[in-house]
């Protein structure tokens, strides 16, 4: 379930508490009288369903709550009640399906801030991934694609087009263009600096590479992996299985295909520059479409099981 705490004058807050009794799957409603002080007002408390969560807060925002007050919503871990437990039952779908819009470009705005921690972690994911690719090792390139942050901006790609937000558009575009232009740029100083040292030699580059050569050679398969990737990543952004993002970004080659195209660079080998550029754009590509599509399928269902009338009032 979901933990509501609103914030509200108290010459609204009868109108709060009527639209959440108004809610399938509301339990636990407290008010408490004049307790806010900043901003002054009312403070409602309650629980409820994830799978009507959305509805809440899209309710409470009609009546202007964002605007004079304030909607917090965390999730609870347990609930032991048989009262919530019948709410639960009350409220219709499945909580893994339900989707709150709000809580989800909340997160993607967080991932998509174009900071220091986030250049950093595209840098030493992307350096990381030079070491591998150089010394063809599987596991360097498993632990560089793990502590990639491409998805989060990628994933708000997706969000901002379903939502038409268009500044997040933006926010998010810049944050991936300068992202992967940075962590190529500074891992191609990492390279000279290794050649220099004697520890990079573009004869393991350009030599057999049986592990990482997948990475210069993008094909129908990239694309399809990119698709599975996108699908699975939005699908666990959404029902909040933030572990699946572990697996997602194994599994895609965006940050092993920029620095191979650093590495590449570094040594004036335009031909492995382009063609790993290239696996890099199709795995963008594919995995911000299969998230669009990802979450309009997940908004026709979610609207085609309301016009069924599964969102029944509370009795």
């Amino acid at each position: 379930m979901l933990h509501l705490r609103i914030i509200t004058p108290s010459e609204r807050a009868e109108d709060v508490v009527t639209t959440l009794r108004e809610v399938a799957g509301t339990y636990n409603l407290i008010v408490l009288p004049g307790a806010a002080r900043e901003p002054e007002g009312d403070v409602v408390l309650c629980d409820v369903a994830r799978e009507t969560g959305d509805d809440v807060v899209h309710a409470l925002r009609e009546l202007g709550v964002d605007s004079f007050g304030s909607i917090s919503v965390e999730n609870i871990d347990l609930t032991v009640s048989y009262g919530a437990d019948r709410a639960e039952e009350e409220a219709p779908g499945d909580s893994a399906d339900a989707v709150l819009w709000d809580q989800l470009a909340e997160t993607i705005h967080e991932e998509s801030t174009l900071s220091v921690t986030y250049l950093a972690f595209m840098t030493l994911a992307t350096t990381l991934a030079a070491c591998g690719v150089v010394l063809d090792n599987a596991v360097l390139i498993v632990g560089a694609m793990a502590i990639g942050p491409d998805f989060g901006p990628l994933a708000g790609v997706s969000v901002a087009v379903v939502e038409r937000r268009r500044r997040l558009v933006l926010r998010c575009l810049i944050c991936l263009l300068v992202g992967f232009a940075a962590a190529i740029a500074l891992t191609v100083l990492f390279s000279l600096g290794m050649d220099a040292a004697g520890l990079f030699h573009e004869s393991q580059l350009t030599g057999r590479r049986p592990t990482t050569e997948f990475i210069v050679s993008p094909d129908v398969f990239s694309l399809i992996v990119g698709i599975l990737a996108g699908i699975a990543g939005t699908l666990s952004l959404t029902s909040a299985k933030s572990g699946a993002l572990v697996g997602v970004a194994i599994s895609v080659t965006t940050i092993p295909a920029a620095a191979n195209a650093a590495v590449a660079l570094s040594y004036g080998n335009y031909t492995q520059t382009l063609a790993s550029s290239e696996q890099l754009l199709l795995n963008l590509v594919a995995i911000a479409a299969a998230g669009i599509l990802t979450l309009l399928a997940q908004k026709w269902l979610w609207r085609l099981r309301k016009r069924n009338g599964a969102t029944a009032p509370k009795r």
